[in-house]
């Protein structure tokens, strides 16, 4: 038996123990209400729907929590953690939480912002040695993907570099060689070199390692206590392996190198400690001030005016009626989704360890309608208006629908879900009517 399981034995002996003595973990808080008939029959078809995938083949296993106010409805294991071993996933397995990771970032630069040792309108090369071929590129830019800078998930290396090891200086220099896209704030491609930049920032500014200020500053402050820096050569307790899922079923991944996605997508976690960093930052003030936190959450516009649908690292549109706040993620084996209704104090997280046709963004979606209801028919009059803009788009419009195609949902902003109809520098995508954000990135599909 290698070294390399039995390692991964001696992770899982307690959770297997566990697991085996409390079934999958699941709990309904303490208002949950047990006779309850219409709490019995919510937890109920929140079970279904995350348990569809699995019974479908589609994911091995997966975690979620949701939590509404001080009222505790599903924390729950589903599935498999570890299919070799069979072990049930805990529900406070942890986690690649992929692009999720853009929004410790986006409140990272912010903090930095309410110290007054940044501005959002200062220039990159302030901070990082980057060419910019004599444009500016305000730190702002990074954060909203306007920036114009080549996504480095787009240049013809990308499969070199996601099967190396490649130091952060020499990525930034293969960047550095292409050109730009457009003009910064001309318009709004999903974008990882922008913030993988901004993680320099961070470092430059703040004298910490990315991991080390991320720790300190977001994990520690919001009492989440799963979470850490991914790492590909560290055993950590309790976590998934991920999978690839396809017609001939799931297969382990590979291990993957967190050198490049780092402030991009490699930030891990538990279903529970998203919960933990929702209300930190949204509810209680923890992680920003008033001021700060508003400028956060607020949405940032192209030189014509035009307003995103993105703000520092947060898709913010309207669901079911509701504002609503999200960042999915897809990275090596696991998707995952944070889902957040300010106004309703609702959090609802859905992570696979699987990377396949399972949808966690979809999952979040129905358990929030579940709880809150489904929307009220003047919302749904507003998503009809969106019917004058269907149309055929091409360049940048379908370059983002390629990444979204070729890495299964990159680039999906302006709040509306793109559809590609084929792969290829050229696709032309049709844009399907939905007042909705969605943005998944990382996700590598590694030959």
């Amino acid at each position: 038996m290698t070294r390399q399981l039995l390692m991964r034995r001696a992770m899982w002996c307690g959770v297997a123990l566990t697991a085996a003595c409390g079934g999958e973990q699941a709990s309904t808080g303490k208002n949950a209400g047990g006779g309850d008939a219409a709490r019995t029959a919510l937890v109920a078809k929140i079970d279904s729907i995350v348990s569809a995938p699995i019974t479908a083949g589609k994911v091995v296993g997966a975690s979620i929590a949701v939590v509404k106010g001080r009222d505790t409805i599903a924390v729950r294991g589903f599935g498999k953690a570890n299919l070799e071993l069979n072990v049930p996933t805990p529900a406070r397995a942890t986690y690649e939480i992929g692009s999720v990771t853009k929004q410790f970032t986006g409140a990272a630069i912010m903090q930095l912002v309410e110290q007054g040792k940044i501005s959002l309108d200062d220039d990159l090369q302030k901070y990082v040695s980057f060419d910019t071929k004599g444009r500016k590129i305000s730190i702002r830019r990074l954060l909203d993907h306007t920036s114009g800078i080549k996504g480095y998930t787009e240049m013809p290396e990308f499969g070199t570099i996601v099967a190396s090891r490649l130091p952060r200086d020499t990525l930034l220099k293969l960047v550095t060689k292409q050109p730009f896209d457009f003009e910064p704030g001309d318009e709004q491609i999903y974008n990882n070199s922008a913030f993988f930049l901004a993680g320099l920032v961070i470092e430059k500014v703040s004298g910490q390692t990315y991991e080390e200020y991320v720790q300190k500053n977001l994990f520690d402050k919001a009492g989440m206590t799963d979470a850490h820096y991914c790492s590909e050569v560290t055993v950590h307790m309790n976590k998934a392996t991920g999978y690839d899922s396809d017609s001939a079923g799931p297969t382990v991944k590979g291990a993957l190198s967190h050198r490049w996605p780092y402030a991009a997508g490699s930030l891990c976690s538990s279903a529970i400690d998203l919960v933990a960093w929702n209300e930190a930052l949204h509810q209680k003030g923890t992680i920003l001030g008033a001021s700060a936190y508003q400028e956060f959450i607020t949405p940032g516009a192209l030189n014509d005016g035009t307003t995103l649908g993105y703000s520092k690292g947060l898709a913010v549109y309207n669901r079911l009626g509701h504002r609503a706040l999200h960042h999915g993620g897809g990275i090596n084996g696991f998707l995952s989704e944070n889902l957040y209704f300010p106004d309703d104090s609702l959090s609802v997280v859905v992570l696979y360890n699987t990377a396949g046709p399972g949808s966690p963004d979809a999952a979040a979606e129905a358990i929030a309608e579940a709880v809150l209801g489904k929307a009220p028919d003047g919302a749904k009059a507003a998503e009809g208006d969106l019917a004058r803009f269907a149309g055929t788009y091409t360049g940048s419009r379908a370059r983002a629908a390629h990444r979204a195609a070729d890495l299964c949902g990159w680039g999906r902003a302006h709040g509306q879900v793109w559809e590609s109809d084929g792969l290829g520098a050229h696709a032309n995508v049709r844009r399907r009517q939905h007042v909705r954000a969605r943005v998944h990135a990382l996700h590598l599909r590694r030959a």
